[in-house]
């Protein structure tokens, strides 16, 4: 983790995380508190819809909990790393609540897709945040 964000999450949470796969193949790193918070909505959720399950099953099924050594390293199990492909290079994203960790290859293949995509109907943000759109 780097320095920047470790004493904060030592703070935060004690080095504690939780580490889950994402459907577009990255991994979810949350602060344990963070991640007690979304479990918590994951939990509420209808066992009797499919997406819903789906969901659940994704991110409840393959999370972690995993503790920051004193370097400030995580050791990801061999599953979450191979969901995620990730080899020597990654890119560690901020996401507000979470990170993403992604494999460096993915990262700036999907990267480029997403600057190049067309932003037709669905690509519309709501009033307040259209000032961020590129």
């Amino acid at each position: 983790m780097p320095a920047k964000h470790r004493d904060r999450l030592i703070e935060r949470c004690g080095g504690h995380l939780v580490v889950t796969v994402d459907r577009d193949g990255c991994l979810l790193i949350y602060p344990l508190p963070d991640w007690e918070e979304v479990e918590a909505k994951l939990v509420r959720l209808s066992s009797t819809n499919k997406r819903a399950r789906s969901l659940k099953r994704l991110l409840m099924g393959h999370a972690e909990e995993l503790d920051l050594d004193g370097s400030g390293r995580v050791l990801l199990p061999a599953p979450l790393r191979e969901f995620a492909k990730l080899d020597k290079h990654v890119v560690l994203v901020g996401q507000g609540n979470k990170f993403e960790l992604w494999d460096e290859p993915t990262w700036h293949r999907l990267r480029d897709e997403w600057l190049a995509e067309d932003e037709g109907e669905d690509g519309e943000l709501p009033g307040d945040l259209e000032s961020l759109a590129f």
